[in-house]
C-alpha cells in the first residue's frame, strides 16, 4: 500500500439543524476528485470526530466511498478510547472498502499511556484489523506524542504500515524515519514543515489546510519529489498564512468559513464549537484575497 502524496482530512458538513450533510459532502468530494489529491480522510481530527456518533460516522465513510473517485486512496479514522472498540470500527472501515486505517493514540488515561501499553495497542489492533494500519500522534489534542523508539518496536509488525505524525517536529520526523524500516511510511499533518518534512524523507502528508488549498499543497509535493527544492520550498511559504490562520488561530470553525469562501461547502462547526467572529471573518477574508492574488498560486 503506497501512501505517497497529499492527503485531506475532510471536514463533516452539518446543515442548520445540526444533522451530518451527506449531499454537502457528496459536493465537496466530487470537487476534490478534480484534484491532484492522493486520497481523503474522513473522521480525522478536522472531521470534529470526537463529536460525531460513530453510526454517523459510519454514514460518513459510505457516503466518501461512494462518491471518491476509483483512484482516491481512502483512509479511515478508526480510532478509539479502547482496544477493542477502535478493533470494531477498523474493520467496519475495511468493510464499507477503506484501504487503510488511522488510528489515533488513546489519550484519556494519559499517564497509563505507556510505550508498552501504546505498542501493545497497535499491535493488538494490526494483528486483528483486516486492512493495513497507521499510527496517528497528534499530541496537540491527545498530549501523547509517539517517539521514534515506540515505532522501532510496532513498525516491525507486517500490516502496520506507517504514521502520521502531526507534532510538526521536523527533528522527531526524521528519527522515526531513521527508526523504521525502509518499507514503513512517513506522513506528517503540519502544513508549516511540510517541505522541512519532504526533504529529510516524509513520503507525503494529510493536511487540514489541503481542504480549502488542496493543489498549493499538491505543488510542493510534486516539486520536492521532482528535486526542485527552490519551487518547493517558495510554494511551501505560501502555505504558512491560511495554516497558521485556518488551522492554529481559528481552527476547524475558520477552516469551514473559508471553505465557504472558497467554493465548498464549510458550513456550521458542531456545537460546543462556536463560529468565528466577525473580526475573524474580516481577518480570514484579507488573508484569502491577499493569497489568491499572488500569480504563482494555484487554485
Amino acid at each position: 500500500m503506497e501512501l505517497h502524496g497529499i492527503f485531506t482530512p475532510l471536514t463533516t458538513p452539518f446543515a442548520a439543524d445540526g444533522s451530518v450533510a451527506l449531499d454537502r459532502l457528496r459536493q465537496n468530494v466530487a470537487r476534490y476528485n478534480q484534484t491532484d489529491l492522493a486520497g481523503y480522510v474522513p473522521n480525522g481530527s478536522t472531521s470534529e470526530s470526537v463529536l460525531l456518533r460513530w453510526e454517523e460516522v459510519y454514514f460518513v465513510w459510505e457516503t466518501v466511498k461512494a462518491a471518491a473517485a476509483p483512484e482516491k486512496i481512502l483512509i479511515a479514522g478508526s480510532g478509539a478510547e479502547s482496544t477493542a472498540e477502535t478493533i470494531e470500527h477498523t474493520n467496519r472501515a475495511a468493510q464499507i472498502g477503506y484501504a487503510v486505517a488511522l488510528v489515533r493514540t488513546p489519550s484519556f488515561y494519559k499517564s497509563a499511556m505507556t510505550e508498552n501499553a501504546l505498542a501493545e495497542h497497535y499491535l493488538r489492533v494490526a494483528d486483528a484489523s483486516r486492512i493495513p494500519v497507521m499510527v496517528y500522534s497528534v499530541p496537540f489534542f491527545t498530549h501523547i506524542t509517539v517517539e521514534a523508539p515506540l515505532i522501532a518496536r510496532v513498525a516491525k509488525h507486517p500490516n502496520i504500515v506507517g504514521i502520521k505524525d502531526s507534532s510538526g517536529d521536523v527533528e522527531r520526523a526524521a528519527a522515526i524515519i531513521a527508526a523504521a524500516p525502509k518499507q514503513f511510511q512517513t506522513l506528517v499533518g503540519s502544513a508549516s514543515t511540510l517541505y522541512e518534512s519532504l526533504e529529510v524523507g516524509a513520503v507525503g502528508a494529510i493536511l487540514a489546510v489541503a481542504d480549502s488549498f488542496p493543489e498549493l499543497c499538491c505543488d510542493v509535493y510534486e516539486a520536492s519529489r521532482a528535486g526542485d527544492r527552490a519551487k518547493a520550498h517558495s510554494l511551501a511559504q505560501k502555505l504558512l498564512a491560511p495554516s497558521n490562520m485556518l488551522v492554529r488561530e481559528y481552527g476547524i470553525p475558520g477552516l469551514k468559513y473559508a471553505l465557504d469562501r472558497l467554493g465548498y461547502y464549510g458550513g456550521p462547526p458542531r456545537p460546543p464549537l462556536l463560529p468565528v467572529s466577525d473580526k475573524a471573518r474580516l481577518e480570514i477574508d484579507g488573508m484569502l484575497t491577499n493569497l489568491m492574488s499572488q500569480p504563482a498560486h494555484l487554485l
